[in-house]
């Protein structure tokens, strides 16, 4: 019996180091009254391997009746050496026909958004992304939650 619980308990440990190694996996819940100009939404994480490459994904979802087959953000980054880029990003949620993309439901959908795949950070230290909703409406209705997530990918530049 005692070999049959540390078998067990071998394989759960095993399972569950199996998942992806996240610089970031973080998500910020949307006001049921929608998102607003005014709220930012922040993701602060660090980076210590300036030769890793990373994927930058974000993950949008909201619900099956949000008006757009898109969403216009702005993304900003600053770097650890106080520099700041920004620049506009549209999430395409839908295909041209107004199908959904990603995973639904009757009610909500997610869709994972790659935005940059083997990217790579030139400074070690603290980074901050923040993104801003970037319509022409105020608040933006029907989303629920947008998260964040860095990934090495496990090759280096």
């Amino acid at each position: 019996m005692t070999k049959y619980i540390f078998a067990l308990s071998l394989a759960a440990l095993a399972l569950t180091a199996c998942g992806p190694n996240y610089v970031i996996k973080e998500s910020r819940d949307i006001a049921e009254t929608g998102w607003a100009y005014k709220d930012t939404l922040d993701f602060a994480f660090e980076i210590a391997d300036t030769t890793q490459l990373y994927d930058l994904e974000i993950v949008v979802e909201h619900a099956t009746d949000y008006p757009y087959q898109n969403m216009y953000t702005l993304i900003s980054t600053r770097f650890p050496s106080g520099q700041r880029l920004q620049k506009q990003l549209s999430l395409e949620l839908a295909d041209k026909a107004g199908v959904w993309a990603g995973d639904c439901s009757s009610k909500n959908c997610a869709i994972t958004i790659p935005i940059q795949q083997g990217a790579y950070f030139n400074e070690a230290g603290p980074y901050l992304i923040t993104l801003e909703q970037f319509m022409r409406v105020d608040p933006l209705p029907g989303l629920s939650r947008v998260t964040l997530q860095i990934t090495p990918v496990g090759k280096h530049r």
